[in-house]
């Protein structure tokens, strides 16, 4: 699938408070993970987990990507099953 391809509607997007200073802290923006996440790169999840997106885009589940930032800091990336909103977290703020 194409980078620039969405698989899935993100709804509204937001973010924690958690999150919004780890990428501050790094100077990175979200965009890149946003993209990567809509366009079916789930990241660093666990094979069950991969599995359990790619079901979800057929069955509307919710979908889980998880990427490390620069520094190491692990982020979420969570779009809700209904499709209404998509929530950029990192894992203990879930």
């Amino acid at each position: 699938m194409s980078p620039n391809q969405r698989t899935f509607s993100l709804g509204r997007v937001v973010a924690t408070p958690g999150a919004l200073q780890a990428f501050a802290h790094t100077e990175e923006n979200y965009l890149p993970y946003l993209a990567r996440h809509v366009s079916g790169d789930w990241g660093e999840v666990c094979p069950d987990d991969a599995q359990a997106n790619d079901e979800a885009l057929a069955d509307g589940a919710r979908v889980l990507s998880a990427y490390s930032l620069r520094d190491g800091t692990r982020l979420w990336i969570v779009t809700a099953a209904d499709r209404s909103s998509t929530c950029i977290l990192l894992p203990e703020e879930y």
